[in-house]
């Protein structure tokens, strides 16, 4: 598999995008979570999660949420592992491509942020959007994040997406790095 070869070496140094440092990444990590509608979330997934940085914010902000983080890598998930205890089955974390992997529709909220362009072209976007449409539960929330104006085009397939209505979005553009926060709700049947 290209993307976790691809992955596993990235992470052959601890954190290579410097997300647990970098006040960039910790500011996109609170503007992605004052954009999360208020409510109550009993199952949570990161789709992408690396080593667990944001996994961490998600089970300090959702104590009472079961959450799974997902990534390709393994080296980077041995590292996520260390930073988030699993807190008795709590937090767990999945080796998996969001491509491939068998989705089940039981989360809650769902989050996928700076993974989309990695992924390829227009099929494997539209497959990934059928992805993330599949991990949500009826009435359950995607939050998606990603670089601006990029963002505009990967979002884009998640609008596409028949199962998929978005809520909100805010384009940050006076960050060093722009991004957008788009919100999408599932359909409830």
């Amino acid at each position: 598999m290209l993307l976790q070869r691809y992955f596993d070496w990235w992470h052959r140094t601890p954190d290579p995008w410097k997300l647990a440092s970098d006040s960039y990444e910790q500011d996109k990590y609170r503007s992605t979570l004052e954009h999360v509608p208020a409510r109550p979330y009993r199952r949570i997934v990161e789709v992408g999660c690396a080593e667990g940085v944001f996994t961490r914010t998600l089970a300090a902000a959702y104590p009472d949420a079961e959450i799974t983080g997902m990534d390709v890598s393994g080296r980077a998930l041995a590292r996520a592992r260390a930073r988030v205890p699993e807190e008795g089955g709590r937090v767990r974390f999945v080796q998996a491509d969001i491509l491939t992997h068998p989705a089940e529709p039981h989360f809650d909220l769902a989050f996928c942020s700076e993974t989309l362009y990695y992924l390829g072209r227009h099929e494997r976007l539209q497959r990934a959007s059928e992805q993330l449409g599949a991990l949500l539960a009826p009435g359950g929330v995607l939050v998606a994040v990603h670089p601006w104006p990029e963002a505009d085009r990967l979002h884009g397939y998640l609008d596409a997406h028949h199962g998929l209505n978005r809520i909100g979005e805010e384009v940050y553009k006076a960050s060093p790095r722009p991004f957008a926060v788009t919100v999408y709700g599932a359909s409830s049947v």
